[in-house]
């Protein structure tokens, strides 16, 4: 059985009260295939690249800290 196959034979048996959630979820990961990341984007993609590569900015374990900085600033 391929697994688009076993796709169909679970979808047969989700409730019909969840079949909204499935959809859902499908959608999420079948939409914007093709979106492309416009340039601010890009640039902050690099811009986590570098202070990657060079250790730098801050590192934050939990959102808790991370909150706590952001009202700091």
């Amino acid at each position: 059985m391929s697994d688009r196959e076993r796709i169909y034979q679970l979808l047969d048996v989700v409730p019909e009260y969840k079949i909204g959630y499935v959809i859902a979820y499908l959608q999420g990961i079948t939409e914007g295939e093709d979106v492309k990341p416009n340039r601010e984007t890009l640039e902050a993609f690099a811009e986590a690249d570098q202070m990657r590569r060079t250790g730098t900015g801050h590192r934050f374990d939990n959102l808790d800290d991370l909150w706590n900085s952001l009202e700091e600033s």
